[in-house]
């Protein structure tokens, strides 16, 4: 028997080239960050992110302009729950960029690496813990996998891997945050980023200009573009969203800790035992339960949406 014709259905935004070459430009930008935060090491990360929120902040400002996006704006600084709210997640999102320059400056990029690899994982685990969600078999043993991983490299050198920890759980409490509040990107990030402004310009009076002043011109020029730096993935992240199914964006993304991690080991040269194998081989494993979990999900959604024929 044949299934009867159904009717056309949207089924949400579509894979097309532009979605993917802005996702595969985001994620690899993000994957890149080493490289610019080794090429200004001889400026103190505090300094550094100084200047990534007050660049940010210049250019998210004239991002929201641009978009008329203007009033919006001002209302958030008009209800100061929402501000209260916004703080937390600024101090968040500061504390795991601070976190990441030094990681990056102390030679501990494979520390860094690892962090971002765990985090869809604990994502999951926050998920569990704070939205009331349940874990299948397959996503209970990816998180199982990636606690055993941690466990090898704390057993192996004795040492609590609290970089990459650090890194995963300030990304994913802040992500988790800003689910829960619903607020748009953008303008969420501006609201952040002008929150901390005040602080950032007080350290660099606080040391008189600083680098600035000081560093050569390379070194400066790279601090002015700080700002650029890290807004330019982010608008190539909502591109690849309104373009992609997120469990599209969401395999994606592991192109990320993947260049982290190829720079440390191949290009700066960090040490790679077999501990940090065991490791890591963990955390792969996880991930690859938890993707095909989600691709699994996935299908399972189009299938109920549109009919068996739908994920032919």
């Amino acid at each position: 028997m044949s299934h009867p014709v159904l009717p056309v259905v949207p089924r949400g935004p579509q894979p097309d080239i532009s979605g993917v070459l802005s996702a595969l430009g985001c994620f690899s930008f993000w994957g890149l960050f080493p490289i610019y935060f080794k090429l200004v090491g001889t400026v103190p990360p505090l300094e550094v992110l100084a200047h990534r929120v007050l660049g940010s902040a210049l250019i998210l400002l004239a991002v929201l302009a641009i978009w008329k996006q203007g009033p919006a704006l001002r209302a958030e600084f008009t209800q100061p729950r929402r501000l209260g709210f916004y703080l937390l997640t600024a101090l968040l999102i500061s504390a795991n960029w601070l976190i990441y320059i030094w990681a990056v400056q102390e030679g501990r990029i494979l520390e860094a690496s690892l962090g971002y690899f765990i985090n869809p994982l604990v994502n999951v685990l926050l998920g569990v813990l704070f939205l009331h969600e349940r874990l299948n078999r397959r996503q209970g043993s990816a998180v199982l996998l990636a606690a055993a991983g941690v466990l090898v490299l704390v057993i192996g050198y004795g040492v609590f891997p609290w970089i990459s920890l650090a890194l995963a759980l300030s990304f994913g409490s802040y992500g988790l945050l800003r689910k829960k509040a619903g607020h748009p990107p953008t303008l969420g990030l501006a609201v952040e980023t002008l929150l901390i402004a005040p602080l950032a310009l007080l350290l660099l009076a606080a040391q008189g200009g600083g680098a600035l002043l000081t560093a050569d011109t390379g070194v400066v020029v790279l601090l002015l573009a700080a700002g650029p730096i890290t807004v330019a993935p982010l608008l190539l992240f909502l591109q690849a969203t309104q373009r992609l199914r997120l469990s599209t964006v969401g395999l994606i993304q592991y192109l990320t800790p993947t260049l982290q991690f190829l720079l440390a080991v191949v290009v700066y040269r960090e040490p790679f035992t077999t501990i940090h194998l065991l490791t890591f081989g963990c955390i792969w494993l996880g991930l690859i339960l938890y993707s095909a979990d989600a691709v699994a999900g996935h299908r399972d959604r189009q299938r109920e949406l549109h009919g068996p024929d739908s994920v032919a």
